[in-house]
């Protein structure tokens, strides 16, 4: 038999890590949606899969936060003590840190400290995978680094940078480290500039791409939701029990925050036969970074323009009232609360309650359904429901199209629902429901 010893294991160690959350008792300094204590409970999971042990935490209840530290002296002796107990080597603060903030952490606790934006950016790197993610995900990270680059050069500031020195520094001692960390900051917005002119190209790719869906006339559906709420699984199921028109690789699936960030379309075919498009977009998230809101613009505008979003909400969570208001305050800041939504209740297969109770918790979403993606239970009914809210913003017709009109009476069996359809020696009758904003081309065939 084979010596175990002889093989040696590669994976890297995870890093210590120590949560710390701040409660404001002020609601002018508190943000997020959860309490603070399920907030620590999400940036433990966040830890997790940034690859993280986590071996304990602490919260401080404040007034208002400390310039310096955000934290009180105290406990700041009392994340030292942590250190030396337990083998810190990271801490992460669960709301974002100013730059003075984590420079004056850093100096006290010797060892990394990083905020919730930190952390999630991080994660966005790792799970980045289309060339259009990557640049998004850079320009966050640039644009969040950059107030913050002193720190990241206080080696130069010791050998000779700045004021390193003090004022009787004498010769040899002032100039070249500031001159550096200048260098360095041209770099930096020489390459934001680079990334912002790529993802603008991007961003009008999108438009013509959605210009060319509107002259086509088929509906646009984008799922949201909270990070690990089930908006891939659900469409995977949904493409699979709709029938899928075009070809494409089921999405990605894991149980894990952030799963997948690249919007994904897909063609499904709704039960009355219409076709529809149903787009995955990235997790929202409590405290959602606003770089990560500003990089993603070109990938949000997909919920921005859709005719119908479908809010993904984990049921079986036990914060899922506050993770759902955190969705809604993303679509608010992403200027999309105009456009209709459908409230969907997942993951009912392994909720403990029924789907009474489930529409008790929510009581605000009252257009809501409850559905397993996993075992596919009550999508028929979600397909129903999403046929019917796009069917009200479309309009009754009664047409005459004489036979010279072929194309237009394609165009009726390939974007409408046909009612009735009848031909004579001049043309087609037909009865049709048409989408709103194809209806003006029909005018000059409406019968009397």
């Amino acid at each position: 038999m084979t010596n175990p010893d002889r093989y040696f294991y590669t994976d890297h160690p995870l890093e210590k890590g120590f949560l710390v959350g701040v409660d404001m008792r002020s609601t002018r300094f508190r943000a997020g949606t959860l309490s603070t204590e399920d907030s620590l409970e999400e940036l433990a999971a966040l830890a997790a899969t940034a690859d993280v042990e986590v071996l304990g935490g602490a919260i401080q209840r404040l007034n208002k936060p400390n310039p310096a530290t955000l934290i009180g002296s105290g406990k700041v002796q009392s994340l030292k003590e942590y250190k030396a107990e337990l083998d810190i080597e990271v801490f992460i603060f669960d709301d974002e840190l100013s730059p003075r903030q984590q420079r004056g952490l850093e100096k006290e606790l010797e060892v990394k400290v990083l905020d919730r934006t930190a952390l999630i950016l991080d994660i966005f790197a790792r799970h980045a995978r289309t060339k259009e993610g990557q640049l998004q995900v850079e320009l966050a990270q640039l644009e969040y680094r950059l107030p913050r680059l002193t720190r990241l050069w206080t080696h130069l500031a010791r050998q000779a940078g700045g004021r390193a020195g003090g004022a009787q520094g004498g010769v040899g001692v002032r100039g070249p480290g500031e001159t550096q960390l200048e260098v360095d900051r041209r770099e930096i917005n020489r390459r934001i500039a680079a990334l912002k002119d790529n993802l603008e190209k991007v961003r009008g790719h999108r438009a013509r791409h959605r210009a060319r869906r509107k002259q086509q006339h088929v509906p646009v559906i984008a799922v949201v939701g909270y990070t690990n709420a089930g908006k891939s699984t659900l469409l995977n199921t949904l493409v699979q029990q709709a029938g899928l028109e075009s070809g494409g690789a089921p999405i990605y699936v894991a149980d894990r925050l952030f799963a997948t960030l690249d919007p994904t379309t897909r063609r499904i075919i709704l039960p009355a036969g219409r076709e529809v498009l149903v787009s995955d977009t990235v997790g929202f998230i409590q405290k959602l970074p606003t770089q990560l809101v500003a990089a993603f613009r070109a990938t949000l505008e997909e919920v921005t323009e859709a005719d119908l979003l479908l809010h993904v909400v984990d049921i079986t969570h036990p914060n899922a009232a506050g993770q759902a208001q955190a969705v809604a305050e993303t679509l608010r800041r992403i200027e999309a609360t105009h456009i209709p939504v459908l409230t969907v209740f997942n993951k009912m297969d392994v909720f403990s309650g029924d789907a009474a109770e489930a529409q008790s918790q929510l009581a605000a979403y009252a257009d809501s359904i409850p559905v397993s993606a996993k075992t596919g239970f009550g999508l028929p009914n979600l397909l129903a429901r999403i046929e019917a809210q796009l069917q009200r913003q479309m309009v009754s017709l009664r047409l005459f199209l004489p036979y010279a009109e072929g194309q237009l009476v394609s165009l009726l069996h390939d974007e409408a629902v046909i009612e009735t359809e009848f031909h004579d020696e001049h043309g087609t009758h037909l009865t049709a429901t048409v989408p709103e904003q194809l209806a003006s081309r029909f005018e000059p065939y409406l019968e009397k």
